[in-house]
């Protein structure tokens, strides 16, 4: 019988390792944050259901593999409580064109705009990057912008009186005061591209 070499062996080895790393840091799949373990923190996306939203618009929104996914149509699913303060979590996959973003104390349920509401947006290809993934429209810009295309992320959003903190992979993108609204319904926007929710949690403050 033949016998490798050691540095055959070696070699071996190494392209074996390379072909591993090369697999995990390409991988798109699940992710992996646990759920918040303190008390107080409901689920409004996880699950095969979609019973704690109210969608407008003609998205095809719908659970896929224990993921919410749109990425035809234009609209939102509006979550029917409305909440003051409060901390969300949300775990999500945009592609690079997707035009996305989880709107806050959304005044009007039925007509969600980022003039009734703040926008923490999704959306690596805005045309004025100031206001793209990161930023709360009209609100809070981000230079530079950070991208979530083709990866999942994790939003990291508190409202608590008139202070807004938003972070996006655990890093601050924004963070104001601003008090033009107290409160109002969460909303998730699909208006181009395809965007994926796996979990989002709410904990009331």
């Amino acid at each position: 019988m033949k016998r490798f070499s050691s540095f055959s062996r070696l070699f071996a080895a190494l392209l074996l390792s390379s072909a591993v790393f090369m697999g995990l840091s390409g991988c798109t799949g699940m992710p992996t944050a646990t759920a918040p373990t303190e008390p107080g923190w409901d689920i409004l996306v996880g699950g095969a259901h979609m019973n704690e939203w109210n969608p407008i618009g003609n998205a095809n929104w719908r659970v896929q593999d224990g993921v919410l996914t749109a990425e035809i149509g234009t609209g939102f699913l509006v979550s029917k409580k409305s909440y003051k303060d409060f901390q969300i979590k949300a775990e999500f996959w945009a592609d690079d064109d997707a035009n996305s973003g989880i709107f806050i104390r959304v005044t009007d349920p039925k007509n969600v705009t980022a003039d009734n509401s703040y926008e923490v947006n999704i959306f690596d290809k805005r045309p004025d990057p100031s206001y793209g993934t990161g930023a709360i429209v009209n609100y809070s810009k981000i230079s530079p912008m950070p991208k979530a295309g083709g990866k999942w992320n994790l939003y990291e959003i508190t409202a608590k009186g008139d202070q807004l903190t938003v972070k996006l992979n655990g890093v601050v993108t924004a963070d104001i005061a601003n008090s033009k609204f107290p409160r109002g319904h969460i909303a998730l926007q699909s208006a181009g591209g395809t965007i994926k929710f796996s979990k989002v949690w709410i904990k009331s403050l």
